[in-house]
């Protein structure tokens, strides 16, 4: 029998690059989508045929329940949230609902259904917010910096609960910053890459950024999914740093990606207070080592390469939407 899989969140970032993974693996896909006036499937469309999409929400554990018996996966992958640090300070109740209480919603839902479903929870580097260690492990103590960080701190915790007292198959991955064309442009990475597009193209004259200084641990999002799978592959579940093990600051995205079509990022960045946060992280670094000895997982992607391939979507999006 083929396994199934059920992906929350396959029409974001981590969601596309999944399926796809999923799909080469000869894997039945089964995607969770919200109800909403304005579904997007831009990142899905080139496989969305392949794809079985199905409604629920976080929000909404009897939707989730009942999706779980209709579909049965052997693999659930909750990538679900409310995902950009910034709002999580103007809408904080609203990322507690999903990015929290969302998963053990999911959680609850598995253990109703099928407790022997395998889980993976999409736990991140912003729940060490305030570094207490340089580079972070999964020892190292967490102190979030904002309500996402906390909010995912929660869902973590939580997943350990649900392992360790339902003795089900659940698994966290802390991932560090990934990237990728299809990052949503309210994302620095994508901000400043689509911003180095408009301004070389003549659409823009500047590009306004927050903090030039934060350093964070970027990779590439296609090779991190890989490691999601390989969690749910193990003998038993475990929780997991992602990361390249490298740090850059924002401002050496800036001069590698206006540097690839010919320009000086100086000519062109204002910082503005608008995009500060009111609590900023200042330096993510993760040890991928763990994640190294026991799933045999690296990332492949160099940083500066993952810069260049942004711009150059770019790149290629806006000249075919401006000829």
């Amino acid at each position: 029998m083929k396994k199934r899989a059920l992906i929350t969140g396959i029409t974001g970032q981590d969601g596309s690059y999944l399926a796809e993974l999923l799909l080469a693996k000869d894997y039945e896909v089964i995607g969770m989508v919200r109800r909403t006036s304005t579904v997007t499937f831009e990142r899905i469309k080139h496989i969305q045929n392949r794809l079985t999409l199905v409604t629920g929400d976080l929000a909404d554990e009897i939707s989730l329940i009942n999706l779980l018996r209709e579909h049965r996966p052997t693999e659930v992958y909750n990538l679900a949230a409310q995902s950009f640090v910034q709002t999580s300070w103007a809408q904080p109740v609203f990322t507690g609902e999903t990015t929290a209480l969302g998963v053990t919603r999911m959680l609850d839902a598995v253990r109703i259904v099928d407790p022997s479903i395998r889980f993976y929870q999409a736990s991140s580097s912003e729940m060490f917010g305030k570094v207490q260690a340089v580079p972070q492990s999964e020892d190292t103590p967490f102190y979030p910096r904002s309500p996402y960080g906390v909010a995912k701190l929660y869902g973590h915790w939580i997943t350990i609960n649900y392992r360790e007292s339902y003795n089900m198959f659940a698994c966290s991955g802390i991932l560090f910053n990934h990237e990728s064309p299809r990052r949503g442009l309210e994302f620095v990475t994508r901000k400043i890459a689509n911003g180095v597009v408009r301004i070389k193209l003549g659409l823009d004259k500047e590009l306004r950024l927050g903090n030039l200084d934060a350093q964070r641990d970027w990779g590439f999002a296609g090779d991190y999914v890989e490691a999601m799978w390989l969690m749910l592959q193990q003998e038993q579940p475990d929780d997991y740093v992602v990361a390249t093990g490298e740090t850059h600051a924002v401002r050496e995205f800036c001069e590698l990606a206006f540097g690839h079509v010919g320009l000086d990022y100086r000519d062109y960045i204002v910082q503005d207070e608008r995009f500060m946060r009111p609590a900023e992280v200042d330096l993510l670094i993760g040890n991928p080592a763990k994640a190294k000895a026991a799933l045999g997982w690296q990332p492949k992607t160099p940083f500066p390469n993952l810069v260049r391939m942004m711009v150059d979507a770019d790149m290629q999006q806006l000249k075919e939407q401006t000829r």
